[in-house]
């Protein structure tokens, strides 16, 4: 979909469901060995546009952080709930996902009225109305928004986590399991408190009571 229509998807619901405050959320990092997943909620202006905002997928580095920074300014609320490897592990990450995006909702509940809820093929407990549908941030303004604001905020924890453990290319592979980070996996082992260890392969370096020693 072009991101005009993105927007034209959002009005349509108001529209056909007679709803004026619309919420979008997504997440970013549900398959990486390593990091939080991000979870993000956005309820932008009703009248809002910018034809720039699509899936953070199908943008660059830059264009997301200026669309970041942007979105932050413009939105009526916003929440992103970076939800810990050890949250992952112990309920699963679906769960977890799950969880980001309730805690988003009921930050931004805080600050506004929700009307209605649009997610990215994810079903919240709430009595709120939800349209649940896959690539949702190709498909609602309100998603792709969220989508972003859930891509940078991951993307800089891992910028973050690279600068402490560098052997691994969190940098560059944002958690994935690339040719470098596995091999750094099998060299090193695995980081408490960064590495999944509910994930293929984490789980068989940990379960060789292989961690990460760097003093």
């Amino acid at each position: 979909m072009t991101a005009d229509s993105l927007r034209l998807f959002d009005e349509k619901i108001r529209q056909e469901k007679g709803v004026l405050y619309i919420a979008g959320f997504d997440e970013a990092g549900r398959g990486p060995l390593a990091g939080p997943v991000s979870c993000a909620g956005v309820l932008l202006p009703p009248d809002y546009d910018n034809p720039l905002i699509n899936d953070s997928k199908k943008l660059t580095d830059h264009q997301r952080r200026m669309l970041f920074e942007e979105i932050k300014e413009k939105a009526i609320a916003y929440h992103v709930e970076l939800v810990p490897v050890e949250t992952i592990d112990k309920i699963n990450i679906l769960e977890a996902d799950r969880l980001g995006m309730e805690i988003a909702l009921n930050q931004i509940q805080k600050k506004n009225r929700v009307d209605f809820l649009i997610t990215d093929y994810m079903k919240l407990h709430t009595k709120i109305e939800t349209l649940s549908i896959p690539k949702g941030d190709s498909t609602s303004l309100s998603v792709a928004a969220a989508s972003i604001l859930a891509k940078v905020t991951r993307d800089d924890y891992m910028i973050e986590m690279d600068k402490k453990y560098p052997q691994y290319d969190f940098k560059h592979n944002k958690g994935y399991g690339t040719k470098k980070h596995l091999e750094a996996l099998e060299r090193y082992g695995y980081v408490p408190g960064v590495h999944r260890l509910s994930f293929e392969p984490v789980r068989e370096v940990a379960l060789g009571i292989k961690q990460l020693s760097l003093f």
